[in-house]
């Protein structure tokens, strides 16, 4: 027989309960089989078959009937329908299965119980087109936005784009050359700045005096004729006045060895008795106007002398005040070997660099040895050398001075730069041991 061309696919209708529940065109030509598994083409809940039954069979490009001696059904062949039972002799038997091969005329009916299956080749169906939605339910893209934010939207680009065309288009201003003559004085004040006239110099009054006095607005004084009972008298007061003041009421006062001037100047070598010190003196009193010589009058005008006048000296006596000795202090300081805790420094190297530096160390022992002429001790310093030759931390490891030494000499070290330079931190102990040197 002839094989089915290739351009018919196979029809197949299930029908159940006098209907047609089911109907599949097979455009992918395959076996079809039935049964109650889901993996199969037709599922079918028929008691009658098994799981899976292959009732078409695709074999070199052609399709074969497949039916068993329990199944029923018709097939037209040619103008003639024939049953199964006389096709059993035309189809090759498998095993208990009969298989009969069909041509694209062929079609027919197959009974398995309940599940009646209707067969045919045709034509295959034209693709039906894909399901559109009418325009009304689709919409535009315009439709599913806001209208009042389109609006404010096209404003402002309208706003915006024609703001930055007129910016664009006007013309720019052509700049002005301006002369001298023309600038504001603003900046002429800016270009030339006024000239800062210095400060004359105050004169400074001098401040040697003994008595200081306040300085009052001068008065004129009237020029008035006094008596000279009056002269004689207010010169007298005012002599009287100014020996009971200041200085002079020291000098002046009296009271044996025990006067103030004593108290004044007394302590360190001067001698107790103020009265021998002073007996070569010819005398300490106030100067009158007899002793002011061509000094002339103190004061202005030509009135009576109204200020003090001069202290007035004579004899030739000497005043021992003794003599004041500065006391020179001075230190010793000894160094011993150093405690290096490295192979990388040189103990004796260390130990000539410190050397060199024990002035700034023993300035500071005396330093503090001026407030305690007993002060002695021993201080051991433990400090560390980075690679740099920098020192790095500095401790005070023991003490038995006092801590203003420690600090100073803390303070110094750390100013310390050695000639070498270890590859990597290395602690040195380094003691000192301090005594006041004799003498």
């Amino acid at each position: 027989m002839a094989s089915a061309p290739s351009n018919k696919i196979l029809r197949v209708g299930v029908i159940q309960g006098g209907k047609i529940i089911e109907e599949h065109h097979l455009k992918h030509r395959a076996d079809v089989t039935i049964g109650s598994d889901a993996r199969n083409t037709i599922v079918v809940p028929a008691s009658n078959l098994p799981a899976s039954f292959a009732v078409f069979e695709h074999k070199a490009n052609q399709y074969s009937l497949c039916f068993t001696e329990k199944m029923e059904g018709r097939v037209r062949v040619g103008d003639a329908d024939v049953d199964f039972a006389s096709l059993r002799s035309q189809a090759k038997k498998r095993g208990n299965v009969y298989v009969y091969p069909l041509t694209d005329a062929a079609k027919g009916k197959i009974s398995l119980g309940e599940v009646t299956l209707l067969f045919q080749f045709v034509q295959p169906p034209p693709e039906p087109p894909r399901p559109e939605l009418p325009p009304v339910v689709k919409g535009s893209f315009l439709a599913g936005m806001d209208r009042l934010f389109l609006g404010v939207l096209a404003a402002s680009l309208v706003l915006h784009f024609s703001g930055a065309t007129c910016i664009a288009l006007r013309p720019r201003p052509v700049e002005r050359e301006l002369s001298l003559d023309q600038l504001d004085d603003r900046f002429a004040r800016v270009l030339i700045p006024k000239k800062i006239e210095e400060p004359k110099p105050v004169e400074v009054a001098d401040k040697g005096s003994e008595t200081k006095e306040e300085k009052k607005p001068e008065k004129k004084e009237p020029k008035a004729e006094t008596k000279p009972a009056s002269t004689t008298a207010s010169k007298a007061d005012i002599q009287k006045k100014v020996a009971s003041k200041g200085l002079l009421k020291i000098l002046g006062s009296s009271g044996g060895a025990g006067s103030a001037l004593e108290d004044v100047l007394g302590g360190g070598n001067i001698s107790g008795d103020i009265g021998n010190a002073l007996a070569g003196a010819g005398g300490v009193g106030v100067a009158t106007s007899d002793m002011l010589g061509n000094n002339g009058a103190r004061g202005g005008g030509t009135g009576t002398v109204a200020g003090i006048g001069d202290l007035g000296t004579s004899g030739g006596g000497n005043v021992d005040l003794g003599t004041h000795k500065d006391v020179v202090v001075k230190g010793r300081v000894r160094d011993s070997t150093p405690e290096v805790e490295s192979s990388d420094v040189d103990p004796q190297a260390v130990a000539r660099y410190v050397k060199g530096r024990l002035k700034a160390i023993q300035a500071c022992y005396e330093k503090e040895l001026k407030r305690n002429p007993s002060l002695k001790g021993r201080v051991v310093v433990r400090f560390t050398i980075t690679p740099s030759g920098r020192v790095g931390t500095v401790e005070i490891e023991e003490n038995s001075l006092n801590d203003a030494v420690a600090n100073c000499i803390r303070t110094y070290i750390r100013g310390w730069v050695f000639p070498f330079k270890p590859e990597d931190e290395v602690p040195i102990a380094y003691p000192f041991v301090f005594s006041p040197a004799s003498g």
